[in-house]
């Protein structure tokens, strides 16, 4: 056990530094981390007695005298006797008694000690009532000599140097703050506006500058606390009746620094173990994202796997693993084992389950498209009655650009369900076909009319030449006859260009040969043609304001 002894003689500045240096500790009489296993919890059974809030040693009870009300009566008897003046500490002696020994102050009964006392403290019964014998003839020199007038008149100097001091390094660490403050702003200005400059804008000095002041009233704040809590105890703790409120109060503050202090060098061997796994798996998540990539660029080659799968198969993979990993480090966590952890970790599983059906379903989808490969990046594609470019396949949607230069977010679900028309996926290979269909009446050959439609196909710039373009009679109408013109192309980001210039030569050479275009509907033979004379087709445009 720790002597019974506070030097409060000593000078507040040395006090200061080993408070800083050593923090105090309470004293925890027999409850050490090393009892014997059978022992284990004894302490629950035992109290402390107590005296001006400093534990004098500690005793057990019985279901009908507690251990606490035996404490608080053992107390009640030494200030009792501390406060007789006629007793002096020397007079404390043991008795035997019948099966236990006995402690008296002069004719005052203190305490008995039994055999079971000496048990748990794991000493014979007569060194325990040594003990307890100085313990209480210390008590009683203490509390006497804290009550004496010259022994108060000391303290309460000490007290208002003390207090004086406080003020004085409080002042100085604020003076002190503001100086390094000024000066480490004026160290990083320039740098602050570099930075600024080089993130381009996206970091602002006003931002640094915030965070640079918070961070110094947070050190205001801190000097505050450490220097108040220090002071107080150091000044409750000169009076015997404001000592225990010291205690009370230092370790209100030292208690819950020394459970997470011991609670962080506990979990060391788990912390290193889990950034062990941590760097383990990042690694291998990098060395295995390094392959796919490989894949996806068509450096590494893999029989029936195309490169398009490298990417979608790398994130299942790397899903894989993490979940892997977390399963792995669950138990290493700290507080995984508490029942609110696993409330927890309950909770929010319930969460995502509830909330995550429709995530999940666009989710597999959208891997459910990649897997099926309907269609790549840069394909020109038809879903529905909307038409576009594919621009990206993330996870969740599908980004199309329509010709029109407009961004259309299609969801992976939808695209799962609906009809897709890939129009590039055999461009390349066998070429798309563009068809285009005019109305021409009966009169008109149909061998003419299969010549000019190929001739217009000719005179078409950008598509093929091999296959040759070929006409069908789709429909025997009741006023004209339906062609197909279907000409090659295997530049599919340009078809409506190429479109608009096959209608443009089907018009030129149809007026130049007076064949008159039947659709879309027809009504009767007209007076005259409905052609456009040559001389008429580059007519200059009206002018603006003219008739």
């Amino acid at each position: 056990m720790r002597p019974l002894k506070y030097e409060s003689s000593r000078a507040f500045v040395i006090f200061l530094l080993c408070i800083i240096l050593f923090p105090p500790q309470r004293s925890n009489g027999q409850t050490t981390n090393d009892v014997d296993p059978e022992l284990a919890g004894v302490d629950k059974i035992l109290a402390p007695v107590k005296i001006d809030g400093r534990n004098l040693f500690f005793v057990r009870g019985i279901s009908s005298f507690p251990a606490e009300q035996r404490a608080a009566t053992i107390s009640k008897r030494i200030k009792k006797a501390a406060a007789d003046k006629t007793i002096v500490p020397d007079s404390v002696k043991i008795i035997n008694g019948p099966g236990h020994l006995m402690i008296y102050a002069g004719k005052e009964f203190i305490v008995n000690i039994y055999d079971a006392d000496a048990e748990i403290e794991q000493v014979s019964k007569a060194a325990l009532a040594d003990l307890i014998h100085l313990r209480i003839g210390e008590a009683i020199k203490l509390y006497r000599d804290q009550r004496t007038r010259p022994t108060l008149i000391k303290n309460s100097i000490h007290a208002i140097g003390a207090a004086i001091l406080y003020v004085t390094l409080l002042f100085g660490s604020f003076w002190l703050l503001r100086k390094i403050k000024t000066w480490l702003q004026r160290r990083i200005k320039s740098r602050a506006d570099s930075l600024e400059n080089k993130s381009y804008k996206l970091i602002s000095s006003i931002q640094i500058w915030s965070v640079y002041n918070s961070i110094f009233r947070i050190l205001k704040l801190l000097a505050v606390l450490i220097l108040t809590i220090i002071s107080l105890e150091y000044i409750l703790g000169l009076f015997p009746w404001t000592n225990n409120i010291a205690l009370s109060a230092l370790n209100l503050v030292v208690d819950p620094l020394k459970t997470i202090g011991l609670g962080i060098i506990g979990y060391i061997p788990s912390m290193f173990f889990l950034l062990v796994l941590f760097l383990v798996t990042r690694y291998l998540l990098k060395l295995i994202k390094l392959f796919f990539n490989g894949v996806d660029r068509g450096a590494i080659e893999i029989l029936n796997f195309p490169p398009e799968w490298a990417l979608p198969s790398f994130r299942i993979l790397k899903l894989a693993i993490i979940a892997f990993a977390v399963i792995i480090a669950y138990p290493y966590i700290p507080g995984s084992s508490s029942a609110a952890f696993k409330g927890v970790s309950v909770f929010m599983g319930l969460l995502i389950s509830l909330g995550s059906s429709s995530v999940i379903g666009h989710l597999i989808a959208g891997y459910v498209m990649v897997y099926r490969r309907s269609f790549k990046k840069g394909d020109f594609i038809k879903v529905n009655d909307i038409v576009g470019f594919v621009q990206e396949q993330k996870l969740m949607v599908t980004l199309l650009r329509s010709y029109t230069n407009e961004e259309i977010i299609i969801p992976n679900l939808v695209l799962q369900n609906s009809n897709i028309i890939n129009h590039t996926s055999n461009s390349k290979e066998k070429g798309l076909i563009l068809h285009t269909t005019v109305g021409i009446g009966y009169e008109t050959p149909w061998r003419q009319v299969d010549s000019m439609l190929k001739l217009a196909a000719d005179r078409t710039e950008g598509l093929l030449k091999q296959p040759p373009p070929f006409v069908l009679q789709t429909l025997l109408g009741d006023f004209a006859i339906n062609y197909d013109i279907n000409v090659y192309c295997d530049d599919v980001a340009n078809i409506y260009k190429y479109y608009t210039a096959l209608h443009q030569n089907i018009l030129d050479v149809f007026n130049e040969n007076n064949v008159q275009i039947m659709t879309p509907a027809y009504m009767g033979d007209p007076t005259e043609p409905k052609v456009v004379p040559k001389d008429k087709w580059d007519l200059p445009l009206a002018e603006k304001g003219k008739n």
